[in-house]
């Protein structure tokens, strides 16, 4: 079978915008086409069936924007049905559910909530701004929202803010005009810089990905609510240098977790899940480019594709479903600053 993906860029020319990914084991290739071109720096994007969704992660009085798009019938092109200013600058990061778009405004330090009509259009129903700062005078001088998944359920929002080193957990009601009501703050380690987040399978633990200590921390969740349990660093032992963690993975079964970090490391890193319910380092492996920003497992959990934004790079490893671990298959293809990767192949 082959697999499609949505490639998220920033952009230097009108010819670039969102792409389409094609992997084939079969052919060992893969191969990258333009499918809405002159969108400028969508660095998030995410899709179902009928739609497309993408920032573009600008600044202005108004904020970045938001766009939504509509398929062709043959899910090989996108017609832009609408776009919205999100309120806030560098928007980053989109959450969907149930109707709502959840869009995180990095430098702008808070979040925009949106109704997606039937028709693919948007409707602003909320804007929710943070405040405060950290110990990282660099990075934490502001509030930047970094992202925000929805639980499992639907019934909360969890919002991780680099810059204040919080994750806000909020209540979701999609019934009430303003659906997003705070629960609780849920201070991190000062200077983690907390980014990006997953749910395990069974939606009894988060994983998060601190960015600024470059440490995978995991959490038992239940009802909006965390309680740290387990850090684990991503940086291998005796390793000097910059660091800079970007994303988490899980896969499909909950035995493994995977987080890449940047910096001067460039590595994923694997660990296992234990019998006691812990987690352990599995390996740290080059990640076969410069700045892994993002990754993704295939769904079959057959195979990972590793995004570099700064050496223009997506990369394919094999992956052990048994133990783990990931080994390069000499594939690779050159893309204009590739930072986020959406599976596509089951539409």
């Amino acid at each position: 079978m082959n697999y499609e993906f949505l490639i998220g860029s920033y952009t230097d020319s009108p010819e670039e915008g969102i792409s389409l990914l094609t992997f084939s084991p079969s052919n060992h290739s893969l191969s990258i086409s333009t499918i809405a071109p002159e969108i400028i720096n969508p660095s998030f994007v995410l899709a179902d069936e009928e739609r497309v969704f993408a920032v573009e992660e600008t600044e202005g009085p108004k904020g970045g924007q938001i766009l939504s798009f509509q398929w062709d019938e043959t899910h090989q092109s996108l017609q832009k049905v609408d776009e919205k200013n999100t309120e806030g600058n560098h928007p980053c990061h989109i959450a969907y559910r149930d109707g709502f778009l959840v869009v995180s405004n990095y430098s702008g330090g808070n979040f925009s909530i949106l109704k997606v009509r039937e028709d693919g259009s948007l409707t602003p129903v909320q804007l929710i701004q943070h405040s405060g700062s950290s110990i990282n005078a660099a990075r934490q001088e502001a509030a930047h929202v970094h992202s925000a998944n929805f639980s499992p359920d639907g019934k909360f929002l969890l919002v991780a803010d680099l810059g204040t080193d919080r994750i806000y957990s909020y209540e979701f009601n999609k019934e009430n005009p303003e659906p997003a009501q705070l629960l609780e703050e849920i201070p991190m380690t000062p200077g983690d810089g907390p980014r990006h987040l997953s749910f395990s399978p069974s939606g009894n633990e988060v994983f998060v990905v601190q960015e600024l200590t470059a440490v995978l921390e995991v959490f038992d969740y239940k009802d909006g609510k965390l309680q740290s349990k387990q850090r684990l660093s991503l940086i291998s032992e005796g390793f000097e240098g910059a660091v800079g963690a970007a994303e988490v993975r899980v896969s499909s079964d909950g035995n493994f977790i995977y987080a890449s970090n940047r910096g001067d490391a460039n590595t994923i890193s694997v660990f296992s899940k234990q019998e006691d319910g812990s987690y352990s380092l599995v390996e740290h492996v080059p990640s076969g480019g410069i700045m892994p920003r993002n990754f993704i497992l295939t769904a079959d959990g057959k195979y990972v594709l590793v995004a570099h934004q700064a050496s223009e790079n997506i990369v394919v490893f094999e992956r052990d479903q048994e133990s783990g671990k990931l080994k390069p298959i000499s594939l690779e293809v050159t893309v204009p600053k590739p930072v986020y990767l959406f599976d596509i192949s089951k539409y």
